[in-house]
């Protein structure tokens, strides 16, 4: 077990309500793999106590923070720097404190992209399908677009979708309505809404439709494996399920904290998908 000293580095994960993140498990797992002298701490905060917090984690000597809903547009608000995605997402969820200034990152495209290649997929492959226009959608979308792939996005509010779309120039919007049959011109299937989460219902799509070589990715891991990527298991179609992108967004943000730029292995995953599983 490391012991902290009066030198060690500290960062957390902020959010209103913040208990349900697995940040702190996996953050933990690899401070006490790699024996640093730190500690990563869950900062529930209220949206009205946000700025002031921040710049409270900054002046008390925090390394940064990471960043969940609800304050992931304010955070952005506070940032003296930006990175290129993070700008043109307008949300960041990694913050980074270093002589008195604030770095803002979107580490989610990175953890989105590494999570597919390390299960064998080239994101730039084929066409794109992704359901959900929020915040993770946002990220998917503009990464996938940069790497030059056609996406197309459904949102159960198409105005939400339009809106989307405004921001992201040659992102494509069709109607919740017609997902089943947008499936035969698409390679790559990715699940951004809450449906299928724990506790909600599932999401409701035709995988018979899929065009030969499909790919699902469903950004949900509560639990690990949701309704839609049981479906796609019993049709044969490869299937990447969403703890990987948790686990893989991570890695430049221990990494800008602490020093050391982690490895996401099989032990790692065991140990934070341990914390998943029904008791």
């Amino acid at each position: 077990m490391t012991i902290l000293t009066g030198k060690a580095r500290i960062a957390g994960i902020t959010g209103w309500p913040v208990g349900h993140s697995r940040s702190p498990r996996l953050h933990g797992y690899w401070l006490e793999r790699h024996g640093i002298d730190g500690a990563y701490v869950p900062l529930p905060i209220e949206p009205a106590n946000f700025e002031t917090a921040i710049r409270g984690l900054m002046a008390a000597g925090f390394a940064g923070v990471n960043v969940t809903i609800p304050h992931k547009l304010a955070a952005f608000a506070l940032c003296d720097t930006v990175d290129d995605f993070g700008r043109r997402i307008g949300a960041i969820n990694t913050l980074v404190f270093e002589n008195g200034r604030i770095s803002g990152r979107n580490t989610d495209v990175w953890g989105f992209l590494s999570n597919l290649r390390a299960n064998g997929v080239d994101p730039a492959a084929g066409p794109a399908l992704i359901l959900g226009a929020g915040g993770a959608s946002r990220a998917i979308a503009a990464a996938l677009l940069e790497l030059g792939v056609r996406v197309t996005i459904a949102n159960r509010t198409r105005a939400r979708a339009d809106a989307l779309a405004a921001e992201l120039p040659g992102l494509r919007v069709i109607d919740w309505d017609t997902r089943d049959h947008a499936l035969p011109d698409n390679t790559l299937l990715v699940n951004t809404t809450s449906l299928g989460m724990a506790g909600q219902p599932p999401l409701q799509i035709d995988l018979d439709r899929a065009a030969p070589g499909l790919t699902v990715n469903d950004i949900v891991y509560v639990p690990l494996e949701t309704p839609l990527l049981a479906a796609a298991r019993t049709r044969g179609i490869r299937r990447v399920e969403g703890l990987g992108m948790l686990l893989h967004q991570a890695v430049p943000a221990f990494h800008a904290w602490f020093g050391v730029e982690p490895v996401v292995d099989d032990a790692m995953r065991r140990f934070v998908a341990a914390d998943l599983l029904p008791a």
